[in-house]
């Protein structure tokens, strides 16, 4: 055998013939087109196996089941947000922090706009694509609230405070992010989710200790009702620093 057919050494991925995308790559676009042509309950996994010209072994070694191959991206997603929370400085404020590994799912959608708006499409159709990507959010929604729960710990109502603000952010991200889909992937996504998501730093980050154009030297005091919610708090000291 030449070395130039020898096999990829340990650590190293194998490289695909000039021309061919990766087997991954492969595998999912096999997969989508038949999914569009004969519906996600009529295609087989030997069905994709064969338009990709691959064995079963191949497919199964890249992913677990036929769900798994309609949401490829999704696994090294949750490990990239983990490894982004894990990473958080001190002194993070930890509900932009929360925010900031959002939108790292949002990058991963805007990557393949027509990807995701087929995905989008396919998951409305199919039931069981549907609760297989619910359990996709709930892991997500759990990794944040995993960050928050360590930084809120010891404060009263630390972890209920966690998971609420969790959640929040799930439910903006993904309100923001259904409706770009739903737009077949036209405008700025990055602009729909970052204004769904101020929506949660207002009620629940940190307000800024000086307004813009302000001198360090200034100092504003709200009053407000002890019961009052944290949302009507953030909004009339915003107001007393002239902020929109």
């Amino acid at each position: 055998m030449s070395s130039s057919s020898a096999a990829p050494r340990r650590g190293e991925r194998a490289q695909a013939p000039a021309g061919r995308p990766p087997m991954r790559e492969a595998l999912v676009a096999a997969a989508f087109r038949l999914f569009l042509e004969r519906g996600y309950e009529q295609t087989t996994v030997d069905d994709i196996v064969a338009l990709a010209g691959v064995g079963r072994r191949s497919f199964f070694r890249y992913f677990p089941s036929k769900e798994d191959v309609v949401f490829p991206d999704h696994e090294r997603c949750l490990a990239d947000m983990t490894a982004f929370l894990a990473d958080s400085p001190e002194d993070a404020e930890p509900v932009r922090r929360v925010c900031d590994a959002a939108r790292l799912v949002l990058r991963m959608y805007a990557e393949n706009p027509s990807f995701s708006v087929q995905r989008y499409r396919l998951t409305k159709q199919v039931p069981g694509l549907r609760a297989y990507e619910l359990s996709v959010v709930w892991r997500y929604e759990r990794a944040l609230a995993a960050y928050l729960r360590e930084r809120f710990a010891g404060r009263p109502d630390g972890t209920l405070r966690a998971d609420v603000i969790a959640a929040a952010v799930v439910a903006a991200h993904n309100n923001a992010l259904r409706s770009w889909l739903r737009s077949d992937g036209r405008g700025d996504a990055g602009a729909t989710v970052d204004h769904a998501l101020a929506y949660v730093q207002s009620a629940f980050g940190a307000p800024a200790a000086v307004a813009q154009g302000a001198r360090p030297e200034d100092v504003v005091v709200v009053v407000a009702r002890r019961d009052a919610p944290l949302w009507r708090v953030v909004r009339e000291l915003e107001a007393a620093l002239g902020r929109d």
